[in-house]
């Protein structure tokens, strides 16, 4: 007897390659496939807008015609400052700091550079400043009565992605876009609500990768709540997906979006960073010196593929201790 439904996927026409260039943003999610790319390899840059929720956040930081901070936005609170279009990590204590930190956070991400977009949608709900008005990424823990709190429709979320898609296509044809919901649930709205915001963003997410010919959707949310749908697969919070859920989640991923040679480099790549993290009792035993010689023809073999540069000092070094003991 089958005691799962899991997600049948296909493979997708899509396919990273080792030498793929990619960039994630969106909510926690994002964060958690950016960095699992990352271990893999496969040049990332992981949220650097930190973590956004909801899609007209996303889309602002994303549009190329968003190139300085909206000075409106900054916001002091207990003596720090923050900006309402990103996440409170970032913050400073002067104004003029902090909108040093986040424009060349902008100037950083050129669309051109990437090879794949994956786009992680938390939440359909916003709150919208009363005093602008606009859409805010986050609150940082300001009254509520500075606030509209509002539900944004499908027609809202294709809208808006029409125009950011429109301004990338133009720097970057040939990007592909991967989006999905993520499989957070968002309890503090109530599960009702959370149910509701999730249904429309993918119906929003339906539409996309209907309408345009270099999105993609991946199941994420589905593979959580249809395939997973146990509570061991959740976090002590019962809100964030546990690392056996996010690990299992990834492994759809690979086989959705992973070229084949990208899937066989993986074994190899895994077993070196195992040898990487072991541990001897004696680092200047013949033995472990004979080890640390095999894991270095090991990097040496790959580092036409990858950068592997730091791994490699990482193995001199014990090397050299080894030698000078």
């Amino acid at each position: 007897m089958e005691f799962r439904t899991p997600i049948k996927i296909e493979k997708s026409p899509f396919q990273i390659q080792l030498q793929s260039k990619v960039l994630t943003v969106g909510s926690c999610f994002a964060q958690v496939i950016g960095q699992k790319l990352e271990e893999n390899k496969i040049a990332t840059e992981v949220n650097p807008f930190g973590t956004l929720f909801n899609p007209m956040s996303i889309f602002k930081l994303l549009n190329p015609s968003y190139q300085n901070v909206d000075e409106r936005l900054f916001v002091q609170h207990q003596q720090t400052w923050f900006h309402y279009d990103f996440h409170s990590q970032f913050f400073a204590t002067q104004q003029a700091s902090l909108k040093e930190l986040l424009n060349h956070n902008l100037a950083k991400i050129q669309i051109q550079q990437y090879d794949f977009l994956v786009l992680t949608f938390g939440t359909a709900f916003v709150h919208q400043l009363k005093a602008t008005p606009s859409y805010v990424a986050n609150c940082h823990k300001m009254p509520a009565s500075l606030f509209e709190k509002d539900l944004l429709s499908v027609k809202d979320i294709c809208k808006k992605f029409a125009e950011v898609h429109k301004a990338i296509s133009e720097l970057n044809p040939s990007l592909k876009i991967i989006i999905t919901v993520s499989p957070v649930r968002h309890t503090k709205e109530g599960l009702a609500e959370n149910q509701l915001s999730k249904s429309i963003l993918r119906t929003a997410c339906h539409y996309l990768s209907a309408d345009y010919e270099n999105v993609t959707y991946f199941p994420s949310y589905e593979i959580m709540i249809d395939d997973l749908r146990d509570y061991r697969f959740y976090k002590a919070d019962m809100i964030h997906p546990n690392e056996v859920a996010e690990q299992y989640i990834f492994e759809q991923f690979v086989k959705t979006y992973f070229s084949d040679d990208l899937q066989a480099f993986l074994p190899k790549w895994q077993q070196i960073k195992k040898a990487l993290t072991h541990k001897p009792f004696d680092i200047t035993s013949e033995a472990h010196q004979k080890f640390l010689k095999n894991v270095l023809k090991q990097l040496e073999a790959i580092e036409s593929q990858v950068d592997v540069s730091a791994e490699q000092q990482q193995i001199l070094s014990q090397i050299s201790k080894g030698v000078n003991s």
